[in-house]
């Protein structure tokens, strides 16, 4: 089988996912009391790849914080003057990739799958690949997207071999422009079917969706939360605390929502930003 190395791509400045991202990056925001990195990191330990010699991580927004998080995990690539896209993200770590095959995945990508094992669930993405074409996860386009490939948009991950990596710049691109739609224009490209559920978790109302699906209808606790009001189908996060009443909430570590306040979808943070979908 080809060697492949894995890589999670989280230099992104997360605009969309604003306020939340104006302190923590959006590789680091929790859905289900996990950031969405260490999600990404599972996925590609569920398929062997592990460590600072087979998976990698980008980073510029705020990248102090991502370095951080994932320590010796990974292998760490910082772009010092900002993000240089997902195509620029990757050029950057060539000589690290070093001809073997690329899995990249996008940080803010939520996937679950509950037909296969956690951590399996792009599996098919490696399934008889024959190290010589790009292979795309993909779902069917929503009515009216026109942005697609042969009626399938992008969910999340994709495999690319050395030949369309090595040739890669170090400048500001995307996979799109640099990778996939040459791969499609020569017959290279294969859109390979995501049976789960995906969803990009780019903006509020999409990451707290996300968090409640995660949820799965009760409520999802971390470590040493109190809770002496009422919370209905919420995401709490370590040490969180409500004395009021929750509802289709996500609280990250820390939060707290006062006796006599009722929240209702919405999510709020330790510094008390509340975001209200």
């Amino acid at each position: 089988m080809t060697a492949v190395a894995g890589v999670v791509l989280a230099a992104g400045e997360g605009q969309r996912l604003r306020p939340l991202t104006e302190t923590v990056p959006k590789a680091l925001c929790p859905v289900g009391n996990l950031p969405l990195l260490d999600h990404a990191l599972r996925r590609l330990a569920g398929l062997g790849l592990s460590g600072p010699s087979t998976v990698a991580v980008n980073a510029a927004y705020l990248a102090g914080q991502v370095v951080a998080h994932v320590g010796d995990r990974a292998h760490l690539s910082v772009e010092p003057d900002g993000p240089i896209g997902t195509s620029g993200g990757i050029a950057r770590l060539r000589s690290w990739i070093d001809g073997r095959g690329v899995l990249a995945g996008n940080a803010d990508a939520y996937l679950h799958d509950p037909f296969r094992d956690p951590g399996k669930d792009i599996a098919a993405l490696l399934d008889g690949w024959s190290g010589d074409t790009v292979r795309m996860l993909t779902k069917p386009c929503f009515p009216g997207d026109t942005g697609g490939f042969s009626g399938r948009r992008f969910a999340g991950f994709s495999l690319m071999p050395w030949r369309y990596v090595r040739n890669l710049d170090e400048v500001d691109s995307n996979l799109v422009r640099t990778v996939w739609r040459p791969a499609e224009a020569a017959g290279d490209l294969e859109l390979i079917p995501y049976e789960g559920l995906y969803m990009d978790t780019g903006t509020p109302a999409d990451y707290l969706t996300a968090n409640l699906h995660a949820a799965a209808g009760t409520v999802l606790t971390g470590p040493s939360v109190r809770v002496t009001g009422d919370a209905t189908e919420s995401v709490l996060g370590a040490g969180s605390v409500v004395e009021g009443t929750v509802t289709r909430c996500v609280l990250w570590p820390g939060a707290h929502v006062p006796a006599g306040e009722s929240l209702t979808d919405a999510i709020r943070t330790a510094t008390g930003l509340t975001v209200q979908i």
